[in-house]
């Protein structure tokens, strides 16, 4: 199932992975340097050219407490938002563009789906308060930063290792908990390192749980919302005269999470990885290597308030991921980047037969039988600093996209099992291995004229290609299908193999203006047409409520705005008064139907304001959602109204503890999500057909200490 040219790119990898240190020492050792002199590594993510956003370690500690999902914490950033998904697992998307379109990392290493529902999305391996910063790059991004996708960059990055000074013995970490009322939720996270000049072993681990969350006002019980999972996770770090080595590897354990609106929930799921970086800087430029492999074991059954019986659902996923990066001074105000990446991804799916059951047995679903999904990726990048205040970044990038998959099989051949017998000998009978040869390009200008004063425009081509359940699901049964999707809509879905790549041309633009010291406004307009865009066709009805659809290539466009704003209004942000805006509208539009597109965020802005003096810290805030009422009619999207949350706290440090309280929707507001769903939880236990109803009043305490 690998070509030659897969093949020749892998072993490439595998060579420079071993032999760039090795030529790296020599020539650190021809030049007869002492090892590098740094105390503080910086973080897997580079500085970004396009005016990005990124959420500080700080920040994250703080609003841990608040929200145990990392997507959750993102979509406080103006032009991201989080589909709802488990209560760790939440779908991040920008600028309208799902999480399935865009390029997430951790660590710098990107994390595969999973599962048929997305259940465990990348970022449902990160926790708040043990990350050290977040980065969100919209629209056009530099191609250094990856391909294979069309809507832009999220990175989630651990601290970078810290190294003694002097030959002494440094300890230093973390320790942070929280309650929240509403849920009975509750976590706790640890960091710590021991680290000598050269070499460095850091430590991190975290909890969080919760019961089933109360909607505001008098909406009830949001059913299938509880959850658990544990972290743990040691990295190591070795710095020498060759340049810096890091090798970590981590658990992740979660017994239970409810989907509110999936007909599944998670009821295990298992993951860890190991990954290793070398970073180096001699005289001809930076060289950094990276490797890493994820085991991935994942299990779909009802929680006790879904449904009662049992239909077990099983993926099992393996993914490796390697990649060489050069980055070559070409003068003294031009740098050229490039590398070579491979990432490859094995999946099984298959669901287990239910005893006694005519419909799901007397053999197993097999849903995806050993595809996979393979990739080659090279780029050049040069960024030139024409004067003071002008800078361009131009790159050129090309991805090898290899997919198959093995025969499939229905439950039975019996008369209930009739369609899934038909859709299974159909796609046997198909070829099913796919190539796709992807080209992306980005151009990046970026004017800066004064202090006061930064313009930057941007245009981008990106290619993206299917997925491996938007290309191989197959069945055409009621239950089937409806087990098939990460939409939350209650229809069924199925794939479909002639499926072509996604192909985004994105113009954008961000002005940043500084009228007054300490006053600072971002404007970001935006337009993305898509051709190819990867969106569904009704192909029958299943029942009152849900419709049953395929995947389908069609042309789409989006467009909107993102804005920004703060003013310290006295003092300075540190020991003053800081006023924080944002507001975000973004327009989607299947322009192949004429209709709107599903789980667009309709227009929302929030107002922040904090307070500090010493060690008392107050905030306020008000975030407002308009009405939603562009919606998806053939997928049955629900409207929704209007809604505005009022949030207040406190905190307050004493002796190195920071102590916190806070009340979120404190006047207990009752409104359902936008971007929610239907509640197929609160279905099963009360047979009531609703949209996902928004969480209500809660009261957050939290305590930290840093040591």
């Amino acid at each position: 199932m690998q070509t030659s040219f897969v093949r020749a790119a892998r072993t490439t990898l595998y060579a420079s992975t071993f032999l760039a240190p090795a030529l790296g020492a020599a020539t650190a050792a021809k030049a007869d340097e002492a090892p590098p002199p740094l105390t503080v590594v910086e973080g897997h993510m580079p500085d970004p050219t396009v005016v990005g956003s990124r959420v500080s370690e700080q920040d994250l500690h703080e609003k841990g407490a608040a929200a145990s999902d990392t997507a959750q914490v993102l979509a406080r950033i103006a032009g991201v938002s989080a589909n709802t998904g488990g209560g760790f697992s939440a779908m991040p998307a920008i600028r309208g563009l799902s999480e399935q379109r865009l390029r997430i990392t951790v660590d710098g290493q990107p994390i595969d789906m999973a599962c048929p529902n997305d259940m465990n999305s990348p970022l449902s391996y990160t926790n708040p308060q043990t990350l050290a910063a977040l980065t969100v790059i919209p629209g056009v991004s530099p191609v250094s930063l990856g391909g294979d996708t069309i809507g832009g960059v999220i990175a989630a990055e651990s601290a970078a290792p810290v190294f003694a000074k002097d030959g002494s013995l440094l300890v230093t970490g973390r320790a942070a908990g929280y309650y929240r009322s509403n849920g009975n939720a509750f976590g706790t996270s640890l960091s710590l390192t021991l680290a000598g000049e050269n070499l460095s072993a850091t430590y991190t681990g975290a909890y969080t749980q919760s019961d089933n969350y109360k909607a505001g006002g008098h909406l009830g019980t949001v059913h299938s919302s509880e959850y658990a999972k544990t972290d743990h996770a040691l990295a190591l770090a070795l710095r020498t005269e060759a340049g810096l080595f890091e090798l970590k590897g981590g658990y992740h354990y979660s017994p239970y999470e409810g989907f509110v609106n999936q007909s599944m929930d998670m009821t295990d799921n298992r993951s860890w990885f190991v990954q290793g970086r070398f970073r180096g800087e001699y005289d001809w430029g930076k060289a950094d290597l990276s490797a890493s492999y994820r085991d991935t074991d994942h299990t779909m059954n009802f929680l006790e308030d879904k449904l009662p019986g049992s239909m077990p659902m099983e993926t099992r996923v393996h993914t490796f991921t390697s990649a060489v990066k050069f980055e070559i001074p070409a003068g003294e105000h031009h740098v050229l980047k490039t590398g070579l990446e491979y990432h490859h991804q094995w999946l099984n799916d298959w669901w287990p037969p239910v005893e006694g059951s005519m419909m799901m047995g007397p053999n197993a679903f097999v849903n995806i039988n050993e595809g996979s999904r393979n990739r080659v990726g090279a780029y050049g990048e040069w960024t030139g600093d024409w004067t003071s205040n002008l800078t361009t970044t131009l790159g050129l990038r090309y991805d090898r996209v290899e997919m198959n998959t093995g025969d499939v099989a229905p439950y039975g051949t019996g008369m209930m099992q009739a369609a899934d017998v038909a859709a299974a000998a159909a796609f046997n009978a198909a070829e099913r291995r796919r190539t796709d040869n992807n080209w992306s390009g980005s151009a990046l200008v970026r004017w800066t004229p004064s202090a006061a004063l930064s313009l930057e425009l941007g245009y981008a081509h990106k290619v993206r290609s299917p997925n491996l359940y938007e290309r191989y699901t197959w069945g055409r049964g009621s239950m089937a299908s409806r087990m098939i999707g990460w939409y939350g809509d209650g229809n069924g879905y199925v794939g479909d193999i002639a499926l072509d790549p996604e192909r985004a041309d994105t113009f954008s633009a961000a002005f940043a203006v500084s009228p007054a010291k300490d006053v600072h406004l971002k404007v970001s307009p935006y337009y993305t047409h898509v051709n190819d865009y990867i969106d569904a066709n009704v192909i029958g009805t299943l029942n009152e409520r849900a419709v049953q659809l395929q995947f389908a290539n069609t042309d789409a466009e989006f467009y909107g705005v993102d804005v920004s704003a703060d003013a310290v209004l006295q003092g300075s942000a540190e020991q003053g008064t800081l006023l924080t805006a944002t507001l975000a509208y973004v327009h989607g539009e299947n322009t192949g139907a004429d209709t709107p597109l599903y789980h667009q965020m309709p227009l929302n802005a929030a107002l922040a304001i904090t307070h500090r003096t010493g060690a008392l810290e107050l905030t306020g805030s008000v975030e407002w959602v308009d009405r939603k009422d562009r919606v998806d009619t053939r997928r049955n999207e629900p409207e929704t109204s209007a809604y505005a949350l009022v949030n207040l706290g406190a905190a307050y440090t004493l002796q190195g503890w920071r102590l916190g309280i806070e009340a979120t929707n404190l006047f207990d507001k009752g409104y359902y999500l936008p971007l929610g769903g239907m509640a197929l939880g609160d279905l099963a236990a009360t047979d009531t057909w609703r949209p996902i109803a928004g969480q209500g009043r809660s009261v957050n305490l939290s305590i930290s200490t840093a040591f």
